[in-house]
């Protein structure tokens, strides 16, 4: 059975690179190159350990852990570590990964970065491998979907690094025009959502809500963790045709494409460019999709954000959701393990200072409740009107409701992608397409 798990995912490395996540996979290729600035600017004392941790993207995940590896040595100055960050492409990562977990974990680093995505399946497939954080960490002071999402079997295997609040970005000049304000689009359900959208495509002829043609995914997700349920139930099983949160998602979709308020853009870049050329009035997406809203400078002042909708025939269903996160793992064969725990210990946890700094930098907002207090989440956003957008992330994220990502979230979106598409085509109906997505899902994964 491991063997099979391993080959279902080697198979599905390259697929995890469509997910909504932190950052982007790219990075730079000659990443060691790169990252051995760090070891070498730091402690050159001749007996000093050095704590490989591989990562991608240069501007995200890889310059905040050279920040954390800074306020380490400032903070630790007996500290006898040097912290060498590899860039590499998120595929890299994951396929190296991979490669020396099944070779028997020769060549592995201290420290690797995972999607919580995408955690789960080498959790399950390499049992051992992943050092037991359970005790290293008060997990108390981190928030509870992220933690569940590193747990398997009672132990806990990672920090949790960033998370995916997700949000309704909107414009108010194009809403104001339809006769709707700010308090219009507070505590709304999707019936209400739609409702606003008929009237906004209706009267100002721009559509409500974008997403991408041949992937919708970002905003089934979002549905089904507002509402605590997810692909997968918390025994890991699928959960595709019982889902009623799966099935309120296809139906509100569908609805949203027959009332002419869906924009379908054709890409991910076409998703923004639809966003920035006024195409279109709203998004659902979380907080790293502000770079991609503030690319059009000239809308500076016009865009609000406000919590996302929520199902109101589904009790569970609240206002709150995440799409995309990480977290740092401690490999257990590694030689500078309890090096390794202290290095992100002495960071990670305590540090408020430092979680500021990545939130300003680098637009990290990580999974430390404590950070939630400072000063950081009280600055005003004039691209957003002058809205304190951190703080509504904030506001957000204790509302989250964990779910089992169950490991294989790629395969899961590549069946409802293809459900999706033969459901608008008129193939089949809403049964029909939970149906073949479960029998998809199900076959690839051999389940």
């Amino acid at each position: 059975m491991k063997k099979k798990l391993a080959v279902i995912l080697m198979s599905s490395i390259l697929a995890v690179s469509s997910l909504v996540g932190c950052g982007s996979s790219s990075a730079s290729e000659s990443g060691t190159e790169n990252a051995n600035t760090s070891a070498a600017e730091a402690n050159t004392s001749s007996d000093a350990k050095t704590i490989t941790v591989w990562a991608w993207d240069d501007n995200f995940n890889v310059a905040v852990m050279k920040k954390a590896a800074e306020v380490y040595k400032k903070t630790n100055p007996d500290a006898n570590i040097n912290v060498d960050v590899v860039s590499l492409s998120k595929e890299d990562v994951y396929v190296k990964l991979q490669t020396a977990l099944a070779g028997g974990g020769s060549g592995l680093p201290d420290i690797v970065l995972l999607e919580d995505y995408v955690s789960g399946k080498y959790l399950n497939t390499f049992p051992g491998s992943f050092a037991d954080l359970t005790d290293s960490f008060d997990y108390s002071q981190f928030l509870d979907f992220k933690v569940d999402a590193v747990t398997v079997d009672g132990k806990t295997y990672a920090v949790p690094f960033d998370t995916g609040a997700t949000a309704l970005y909107y414009r108010e000049d194009i809403l104001e025009q339809a006769g709707y304000k700010e308090e219009d689009m507070q505590d709304l359900t999707w019936d209400e959502f739609i409702k606003i959208g008929k009237d906004v495509t209706e009267k100002t002829g721009t559509p409500m809500i974008v997403e991408i043609a041949n992937n919708k995914t970002t905003l089934v997700r979002a549905m089904m963790q507002s509402c605590g349920l997810w692909y997968y139930d918390q025994n890991g099983d699928i959960n595709i045709t019982n889902n009623e949160a799966l099935k309120a998602a296809f139906e509100t979709i569908s609805e949203m494409k027959e009332a002419g308020i869906l924009y379908e853009a054709e890409s991910t870049e076409g998703r923004a460019a639809a966003l920035n050329n006024g195409q279109v009035a709203s998004v659902v997406n979380a907080p790293w999709f502000i770079s991609s809203i503030k690319q059009a400078e000239d809308q500076s002042g016009l865009w609000r954000a406000v919590r996302i909708p929520r199902f109101a025939n589904i009790s569970s269903s609240v206002n709150a959701s995440n799409v995309g996160g990480s977290s740092w793992y401690v490999l257990e064969g590694s030689a500078n393990k309890d090096e390794a725990i202290k290095f992100l210990q002495g960071v990670w946890q305590g540090n408020t200072d430092f979680y500021d700094t990545i939130l300003l930098d680098q637009g990290a907002m990580g999974s430390y409740i404590p950070a939630y207090s400072t000063a950081a989440y009280d600055a005003e956003d004039e691209f957003f009107g002058g809205e304190k957008i951190n703080a509504l992330f904030a506001e957000i994220l204790p509302d989250v409701i964990p779910v089992n990502f169950g490991g294989y979230v790629a395969e899961a979106n590549d069946a409802i992608t293809t459900a999706l598409a033969d459901l608008f085509a008129g193939k089949t109906d809403i049964d029909g397409a939970l149906a073949e997505a479960d029998a998809q899902l199900r076959n690839q994964l051999g389940r």
